[in-house]
């Protein structure tokens, strides 16, 4: 699975510390983020990142493009929403992405707990099960 990690540059603080709280559980899987984030993730964190470009650059849009072309799994994207982003279609799209194909996206510090705890449990001790049901079963 690859996590996309991205956070707004008063959010980058939290992330860091959420990720130190979670590193073992995040160093089993493919982490991407945006430069900064990146940066912040290896050297305080100690992760294995790939690093895209900043936010600012199209960061942002090459995390939706992945996200679009199933190379995503999960965002956990820590916005900071009382100040406006220069870059804010780039967000926009990348939200937008994420619901179109159906993929998790943690915007705030109590969500990614929630999926962080979710993608550890089904990565690590259950097996994947899809809990949808067939289209056989509903008609029967």
């Amino acid at each position: 699975m690859r996590l996309a990690l991205i956070a707004h540059d008063n959010r980058k603080v939290d992330l860091v510390a959420w990720a130190t709280f979670n590193r073992e559980t995040l160093a089993q899987f493919a982490l991407v983020a945006t430069r900064h984030t990146a940066r912040l993730l290896r050297d305080k964190v100690g992760l294995e990142v790939e690093e895209l470009l900043s936010g600012t650059e199209g960061g942002d849009a090459q995390i939706a493009a992945r996200v679009a072309t199933g190379d995503g799994d999960a965002v956990f994207f820590f916005v900071d929403p009382l100040s406006a982003q220069p870059h804010d279609p780039d967000i926009r799209a990348l939200l937008r992405v994420c619901n179109v194909h159906d993929v998790p996206l943690a915007t705030n510090l109590r969500t990614a707990d929630l999926m962080i705890d979710s993608l550890q449990r089904r990565e690590l001790h259950a097996p994947v099960i899809d809990p949808a049901p067939s289209p056989a079963a509903i008609g029967s």
